[in-house]
Parts: structure tokens; C-alpha cells; sequence
């Protein structure tokens, strides 16, 4: 017992310092099954294989949820050393496809393009998308006085584009009666990065305010002005420390350093908070579009339902459908496993992010035990 609660004590400190910027590459940890968060141990059910160093590198949307999983394998898998650098979803899937690392961390779905360029590196196959990660994206923003803070998507959409410049600009005023808006220059804040967060923020904002968003999606940032700063970490690091300032992160981003969200209103009855059960009432509308193995989603950016955030995305762990080199499939199967697993899953909730509905799960778990 007095081992379980070090390891859970352990476990959780991880996930503080994910968000600060630490790297928990090869830490030892454990694996919580109770549903209570990032904690406690039963190691004894992931299922070693492979040995030696596993490289993948892409999103930092799911850094947070990859330091606890690579503590809770390490700690299990001792002979196994995995090293994910949260470099971005955009490089991330191009060193992939380079044939530098095993997997890659995406955001995003794979486009055709890409899909066709990884069956260079992937002998007699080709690249697959596997969800592991759903969440909110959360709208973090600094303005003082402001509190609850209420946005739609075609305000959203111009604050991003530099069409809507101060505070109390009168279609903030008019989705937030009452509220004291100061007279304060808007400070709107995007990735640097070719970013999978990007490329799905600015999905809700195309399809849910198309007549005042209209760039194209992307992973590179297409709006007008703004500020850019690198990485998930670096523009929730702008927003807590600029006064005026609004950008858009993981909501575990938000909640670590205390950064007040935006409710949405989204014609629901009521304006809807970034949680992890909101995201996951919008998430579970998601389609897959896929073929066979690639479990690639679209997801519903203009839902209305009741209690359902539309700003949400799925971050992807990409592989080899086959082709997988030798030296690092044993490894990669037995660590994607685990994430897949219900283990790996109990662990998300706690950390911000929304556990992948059942039968999604279940057909990631099949796609990863065909890899070869």
C-alpha cells in the first residue's frame, strides 16, 4: 500500500510538470485503473515487448497525456526506453514520413498527400491514423474585470482576424450584458508551428462562421495580425502573462496555470463550457472516414446540442499499417497497446483530455495488433 500511494504521488507530479515544459521521457511510474486520474499501479497489465529506444515526436496538444503514459510503460518496461518530443503535429508527421521515428503525433488526419508519401517508408503498406487523445481546445483569455466571458464563432473568427480590435467592442458587449469589458487592446495570440490545434481550431471557425472566417483550414496559421508564439505551452504562456490577450490551447493547458476559458454560445439554450465531458458529447457525433485500418474522424464543429463543446479535436498516433522496421515494431505495438487500453484511457480524464468513446477504443485496439 504505502508503495501504491508513492507511486500515485509520483504519477501526478508528472502531470504538473508536463505543463511547465518538463520532459518525462524515461521516468518510472504506474498505470491507475480506478478512473481517479494520472495515479496508482497496476503495471503488471501492460504487456512488455521489445527493447531498446522507441523515437516519435508531433503534437504537443497530447504532451501532457504522453509524459504519464511513457512514466507508466517505463516503469514497466524497463528494458524500453521511449523518447517523444513534442515538436508539433506538422513536424511530427514529417519525420515520420522521413523514416526517423516509429510513430508520430498528429492532430490532424493524414491528407492524401501524406498518405502517399508514407508508403516509401512503410514497405507494402501505408501510414494509418489511430485516435488516442480527445479534448476541448480550450479559448484561453486575460482581461481583467472580465469574468465568464461569453463568444460565438463569428466573434471568435473576427478577434482572430483582426477585424474586432478592443474589448469592448459592442458584439462582445452584446453577448456579455452587464459585463464591465475595458476599453483594452485585444491581444490575439497563434501558433508559430504548423500546428494540428491550429488546423482544428480554425475547422470550427470556418464551418461554424464561414461568411467572417474565410481562410482555409490549416496547420499554418492564415489569419490576419495577431502575435505568434511556439507550441501549445508557448501561447498559453503569452495569454497568463499579457494583459489583453486571447488564444486557443488544450484545456489541461488552461487549467494548470489557472487561465480563465471561454463559454460558447452555440444556439444551445446555454452558453457551453471547454470541459472534458462537453468535449466528449461533441466528439462522440464524429464519423469516421477512414478506410479499413485508418481510423481518421470528422468531427461536428457545428453542433447544437445541449452541453456539447464544438471546438474539439482528436490527436492521432500515426504508423505503419505494415512495413514497420524490425527492430522497433514489438515495442511500438506494446506501447500503443497500452495507450489504447482502458488503463492507458483512465488516465486522461484527470489530465483534461476526454477518453476515446468505447467502440472507437475498441477498433484502435484492433488496428494496433495488426501492425506489422
Amino acid at each position: 500500500m504505502k508503495l501504491q500511494r508513492k507511486n500515485r504521488v509520483r504519477a501526478l507530479a508528472v502531470g504538473a510538470l508536463a505543463v511547465s515544459g518538463a520532459l518525462a521521457l524515461t521516468a518510472c511510474g504506474s498505470d491507475d485503473t480506478s478512473g481517479g486520474g494520472a495515479a496508482a499501479a497496476k503495471t503488471s497489465n501492460i504487456k512488455c515487448d521489445g527493447k531498446g529506444k522507441l523515437l516519435a515526436s508531433g503534437s504537443s496538444a497530447q504532451k501532457n497525456a504522453m509524459d504519464v503514459w511513457v512514466q507508466n510503460y517505463s516503469g514497466a518496461c524497463k528494458s524500453t526506453e521511449i523518447n517523444y518530443q513534442p515538436t508539433g503535429s506538422g513536424a511530427g508527421v514529417t519525420t515520420f514520413l522521413q523514416g526517423q521515428t516509429a510513430f508520430a503525433g498528429s492532430d490532424s488526419a493524414l491528407k492524401p498527400d501524406e498518405i502517399a508519401k508514407s508508403k516509401k517508408v512503410c514497405k507494402n503498406g501505408q501510414a494509418v491514423d489511430l485516435p488516442m487523445v480527445g479534448g476541448p481546445i480550450a479559448v484561453g483569455y486575460n482581461v481583467p474585470g472580465a469574468d465568464n466571458l461569453v463568444l460565438d464563432a463569428p466573434t471568435l473568427a473576427k478577434i482572430f482576424d483582426s477585424k474586432i480590435t478592443k474589448w469592448n467592442d459592442a458584439a462582445i458587449k452584446k453577448l456579455n450584458p452587464g459585463a464591465k469589458l475595458p476599453d483594452l487592446k485585444i491581444q490575439a495570440f497563434h501558433r508559430s508551428d504548423d500546428s494540428g490545434t491550429t488546423d482544428n481550431f480554425t475547422k470550427y471557425l470556418k464551418g461554424a462562421a464561414p461568411g467572417d472566417w474565410k481562410h482555409e483550414p490549416a496547420k499554418k496559421w492564415e489569419g490576419t495580425g495577431g502575435q505568434a508564439a511556439s507550441g501549445s505551452a508557448g501561447v498559453s504562456s503569452q495569454v497568463k502573462q499579457t494583459a489583453g490577450a486571447i488564444s486557443y490551447f488544450e484545456l489541461s493547458y488552461a487549467t494548470a496555470g489557472k487561465i480563465p476559458t471561454v463559454k460558447l454560445n452555440t444556439g444551445a439554450k446555454q452558453p457551453v463550457d471547454a470541459t472534458v465531458d462537453n468535449a466528449s458529447k461533441a466528439i462522440s457525433e464524429a464519423k469516421q472516414v477512414g478506410k479499413g485500418d485508418d481510423l481518421a474522424l470528422q468531427l461536428n464543429y457545428t453542433t447544437k446540442a445541449e452541453g456539447a463543446y464544438p471546438i474539439t479535436l482528436v490527436t492521432y498516433e500515426i504508423a505503419c499499417d505494415k512495413g514497420n522496421k524490425a527492430e522497433t515494431l514489438p515495442a511500438t505495438k506494446s506501447f500503443l497497446t497500452y495507450v489504447a487500453s482502458k488503463d492507458g484511457q483512465s488516465t486522461l480524464k484527470a489530465l483534461g483530455y476526454a477518453p476515446l468513446p468505447t467502440e472507437i477504443a475498441d477498433k484502435v485496439r484492433a488496428s494496433v495488433a495488426k501492425l506489422s
